[in-house]
């Protein structure tokens, strides 16, 4: 949704802070020029594969990274990638858990970057 201004008059945002979130992180991505697709891995998912001429990044969103099963249902699918492009978890968290190659960053940095 291009306006999550008008997807808060139907849908609860608070409610569905993971939803608002990838949609941020989609419109963001498609505004820096990105072409984005879906990954699957077996019953794995990544939330964006992004990219830009011979550029890719992989990001993976989530609200916070505060359960281990959260945190390994993130970086897992990442891991798995056997390729040398950027791979980030995006996430509310104060608190960088960058892991095995893999940038977790706060959000909002992200974005502001």
């Amino acid at each position: 949704m291009n306006d999550l201004g008008i997807r808060g008059l139907f849908f609860d945002n608070e409610q569905d802070i993971l939803q608002s979130l990838e949609n941020i992180v989609y419109l963001h991505l498609r505004k820096k020029g990105y072409e984005i697709l879906i990954g699957e891995m077996e019953t794995k998912e990544i939330d964006f594969i992004a990219i830009r001429g011979t550029e890719k990044v992989y990001i993976q969103v989530a609200y916070l990274l505060a359960e281990p099963t959260t945190i390994e249902r993130e970086f897992s699918p990442l891991e798995a990638i056997d390729d040398n492009y950027p791979k980030l978890v995006l996430s509310l968290d104060p608190v960088g858990r960058s892991r095995n190659g893999i940038l977790h960053q706060n959000i909002i940095d992200y974005l502001l970057s």
